[in-house]
């Protein structure tokens, strides 16, 4: 099976003055689909730099993403912007919730924008099964202000994911977290991508993939491991 999204030789430099700096460094990689990819690092080694190339948010310096068969990496603005509705999902450390909806409606914000009544049919049993596997049932009224920070999270994760995206990508979504809680995030979305194939993260430092190892996947479809893994690099 061909990869899902591959990055070839994706360098990325940013003007400082009359010099420039370097985040990333000639980064390739190859995810296939239904693997969950972890990109870690310390700050300012090009994660989120690496993330935006990705989903379609910046343009390389040089090198190309692939995503879907399709060179993306120099799509109009307007090709762009169909790309990130269409087909990718995004997640970033800020919650970006709309206060005043409560959680099912925050949810469906992506079919409400598109002209879309998300009260009825697949659009609805959508939003329901989001809400089931983020395990926020009960919880559908709530607004974000009755919610703690991980269960605002795991709906900014079900508002992600509702539109069924190729590609969910994720920006420090446990960075506002405490450990035990961005545990309960990572599960979530280790049972979102659990459908088969092969467990690789991929950690990222100083611009260049430092590691990589490979989990895989559990009978139990346990997340334990991977979250285990992760503490022992820093999560």
């Amino acid at each position: 099976m061909p990869p899902i999204l591959e990055a070839h030789d994706l360098t990325k430099r940013f003007a400082l003055g009359e010099s420039s700096v370097e985040a990333l460094k000639g980064v390739s990689l190859a995810v296939q689909p239904g693997e969950f990819v972890a990109l870690m690092g310390p700050s300012g080694s090009g994660k989120s730099t690496l993330l935006q190339l990705l989903g379609g948010l910046d343009q390389p310096t040089t090198g190309s993403v692939v995503f879907e068969g399709r060179d993306i990496s120099r799509l109009s603005d307007d090709a762009a912007t169909r790309l990130r509705r269409e087909r990718t999902g995004f997640v970033f450390q800020a919650f970006n919730l709309i206060p005043l909806l409560n959680v099912r409606e925050n949810i469906a914000l992506p079919f409400t924008i598109a002209g879309q009544d998300a009260t009825r049919g697949e659009l609805r049993d959508r939003i329901r099964d989001v809400i089931e596997l983020v395990e926020l049932g009960g919880k559908e009224r709530h607004r974000p202000d009755q919610l703690s920070a991980g269960e605002q999270q795991r709906v900014a994760v079900a508002r992600a994911l509702v539109t069924r995206p190729s590609v969910l990508l994720a920006d420090e979504p446990t960075g506002n977290l405490d450990y035990t809680t961005g545990g309960e995030l990572l599960d979530a979305l280790w049972r979102s991508c659990d459908t088969g194939g092969q467990t690789v993260v991929l950690v990222i430092g100083d611009g260049r993939i430092r590691d990589e190892i490979e989990l895989g996947r559990r009978a139990d479809h346990s997340a334990a491991p991977l979250i285990a893994r992760l503490a022992q690099l820093g999560l």
